[in-house]
């Protein structure tokens, strides 16, 4: 499991004597170098696979692809389940850094929230012309084991596009209910593109 490259952004959370910090903590992901492939599609069952992928100080990364798509899933999964697959329809990648939203107090630091820049067609004909989003996703953890997106931040054209994804993750996303809540949306002169949850 690879080391986070840094912490910053350190905030204090005023409080009494049990005080938590909330703090960024940034990790890169290279499918290529930081995945391993557990499944994928066999001869004329199309283009998938699922990787699960080194995080943040023992929280996986799972990436499912498909048709030039992806889903991902910060952290630990529920068991004997399948994960819901959640992404933009038109087709789209996530970008190569993450930052963990992580809380920390006498006990130790755990990542509560991970806000990752995806890239998403603007229109399948122009492949180069992408929108930028912020997607902020609740951290599963064990025994709680939910993980989901909690937020969208149009980062194309928005210059508070990411002090805008971190009040989301720190308001929302250790009390948000996967499934039953409605993600929180921020967009820019450019509106979000389409997404999509199904279980």
């Amino acid at each position: 499991m690879r080391l986070p490259l840094a912490i910053t952004s350190f905030l204090t959370v005023a409080g009494p004597a049990g005080a938590q910090e909330i703090a960024s903590a940034y990790t890169e992901l290279n499918p290529m170098r930081d995945c391993t492939v557990y499944a994928s599609a066999a001869e004329g069952d199309g283009d998938w696979s699922n990787l699960v992928c080194s995080g943040y100080k023992g929280f996986p990364v799972f990436i499912h692809c498909s048709d030039a798509r992806e889903s991902l899933f910060y952290g630990f999964p529920p068991q004997g389940r399948d994960l819901a697959w959640e992404s933009f329809s038109a087709f789209n990648n996530a970008g190569p850094k993450i930052e963990w939203r992580v809380e920390r107090d006498g006990t130790g630091e755990k990542p509560f929230a991970a806000i990752h820049r995806w890239f998403v067609s603007a229109n399948p004909e122009e492949p180069d012309r992408q929108i930028e989003v912020l997607v902020v996703h609740k951290v599963g953890r064990i025994g709680e084991w939910q993980g989901c997106a909690v937020g969208y931040v149009v980062a194309t054209g928005n210059r508070d596009a990411n002090a805008q994804a971190r009040r989301i993750a720190d308001d929302k996303a250790r009390s948000f209910a996967c499934g039953s809540d409605q993600p929180v949306t921020a967009a820019s002169s450019i509106p979000l593109p389409d997404f999509t949850r199904s279980e």
